[in-house]
């Protein structure tokens, strides 16, 4: 397996600067620092609700990484909806994450499901290859709808490592990390790469080291909440060191 990328999910960072009304923090200034402390990807997920990135902030990052982090990637997690990929489209992000979205959630807690998703899927799938995108869906840790997954058109799935998450250190935590790698095997062997994502953080990860097809993980409130305590940059080299990946070189 090559190096993991680490994409950072800079939604709470919008959060707090939406709880004021103003714009502190910059978002574009905290996507500089996240990846001046070396995280190769930036990820945000819009939603209908713009509680966090908004609308607006979708083409300001997009253009800031190509104007002055050149090869990073742009993960752009989003509901299946037409209002938001339309805007996906238009942006032409690295990756695109389709996400399900149940009404009320506080945040994502679920994947897709088979064969139920698959005919609302497709069509989206298709147009955003069609516009060069990488398109991975998000998917519970169960390899049983691996197949079907993949028969969407899509290269990757990003794993739900939520229940993984929350059972490090317990009892769970044996049979949860083999949910993980019994569901990244089987997307394997059903031609696609693996991202993983949802309450990773510097102790879990380890965890995840020899994830079959394991390409990219995004986190996000961990890496803020670590943050809070010993600064962006810090938290950033942290979950680098137990993913085992080596930071990318910074150039501003």
């Amino acid at each position: 397996m090559g190096t993991v990328a680490l994409s950072v999910n800079v939604n709470k960072y919008a959060l707090i600067r939406n709880s004021r009304g103003s714009n502190a923090p910059d978002l574009l200034s905290s996507v500089d620092r996240v990846l001046s402390a070396g995280a190769q990807g930036i990820t945000i997920h819009p939603r209908r609700d713009q509680r966090h990135v908004r609308y607006d902030d979708i083409v300001p990052v997009a253009e800031h990484l190509r104007a002055h982090h050149p090869g990073v990637e742009l993960n752009i997690e989003c509901e299946n909806h037409p209002e938001i990929v339309s805007q996906v489209l238009a942006v032409q992000p690295d990756q695109c994450t389709l996400v399900p979205v149940r009404p009320g959630e506080v945040t994502s807690d679920h994947g897709y499901a088979f064969p139920d998703d698959h005919d609302t899927l497709v069509p989206t799938v298709e147009a955003l290859r069609a516009a060069g995108i990488r398109v991975s869906i998000f998917m519970d840790c169960d390899p049983a709808p691996m197949a079907q997954a993949a028969a969407t058109g899509i290269e990757r799935v990003e794993l739900y490592t939520g229940p993984f998450a929350w059972a490090w250190g317990t009892d769970a935590q044996a049979r949860r990390t083999d949910e993980v790698f019994a569901a990244a095997q089987a997307a394997v062997e059903a031609g696609m790469a693996v991202n993983a994502g949802h309450d990773l953080d510097r102790h879990n990860l380890v965890g995840l080291r020899g994830l079959p097809g394991l390409r990219e993980v995004s986190i996000g409130h961990a890496q803020i909440c670590r943050a809070l305590e010993v600064g962006t940059v810090a938290s950033v080299g942290e979950l680098l060191a137990a993913l085992g990946t080596p930071p990318r070189p910074y150039t501003a």
